[in-house]
């Protein structure tokens, strides 16, 4: 009377082959690398940018990938710091610091020629780096002289320039600014330096010293009321913007002719 239930669990013979499969082997999201076994290898590296890095910043590829390359310079020596050749474009280190040499000896030269005409826009690229030049040589022949005269020079330089650029803006209508006004005094001063290079050589005391003197005077002052006149437009104002100017360059004119009182006592 009993009889075996039937197996309603029981698989069929298809399921029975579904649950007979052998497990299969766990997802992989990512294929295996060049590394192989190697623990060390990283699987989300990409080979394909390795390479090595050459001297010039270029990338050297592994088999047939695309290079990368670059502009960088090997270091080089102390040297390098005052060149350009680390990048494209790069405007030299003296224009970067605003000295042109090749306007400095324009200027010098409008200086040096006082008869050559001014041209209007000489002073658009004013700089101090030339008359800081001037006025240390001046200071320099002053010292071989026997005058050690630095501060002197710097200090008058300083309220001279201070006068003038008010003077300069209360007579014309445009106006001109402090930097222009120094640049000019500065440029200006060069025929006093040669009169400053005289006095090493012999003393300048005497009746060819006061007369050399009052030349130099002449020549700094007619230079510098010029260019002022040019820049500002005042050519019916000459005299009254060189009478100031004129008084400015005989102060220095008599640092370069008498000897300080140090150097009286020692003579």
């Amino acid at each position: 009377m009993w009889q075996e239930p039937s197996n309603h669990y029981g698989a069929s013979s298809s399921q029975n082959g579904y649950y007979s499969q052998p497990q299969q082997a766990p997802l992989q999201f990512y294929s295996p690398g060049p590394g192989g076994s190697d623990p060390n290898f990283y699987p989300g590296s990409r080979p394909s940018l390795d390479g090595q890095v050459g001297a010039q910043g270029n990338i050297v590829p592994q088999g047939n990938s695309p290079a990368y390359g670059g502009n960088m310079q090997a270091a080089g020596g102390w040297w390098t710091a005052f060149g350009t050749g680390g990048f494209e474009g790069e405007p030299p280190l003296l224009e970067e610091l605003g000295i042109n040499f090749s306007h400095i000896r324009a200027k010098s030269m409008t200086v040096l020629n006082p008869l050559r005409r001014v041209d209007e826009r000489i002073m658009d690229d004013a700089d101090l780096s030339g008359p800081i030049i001037v006025f240390f040589c001046f200071g320099i022949t002053l010292l071989l002289s026997g005058k050690s005269n630095f501060g002197y020079i710097y200090g008058l330089g300083l309220f001279g320039s201070t006068c003038i650029y008010s003077l300069l803006n209360l007579m014309s209508e445009t106006g001109i600014d402090a930097y222009r006004v120094a640049s000019v005094l500065g440029y200006c001063l060069i025929p006093m330096v040669g009169v400053g290079s005289i006095s090493v050589m012999m003393a300048l005391d005497d009746k060819f010293g006061y007369l050399l003197s009052i030349l130099s005077i002449l020549w700094c002052t007619y230079s510098a009321s010029a260019i002022f006149v040019a820049v500002l437009g005042m050519s019916d104002q000459r005299l009254l913007v060189a009478y100031p100017i004129g008084l400015l360059y005989g102060c220095f004119a008599l640092l370069s002719v008498f000897s300080g009182p140090s150097a009286a006592g020692k003579s």
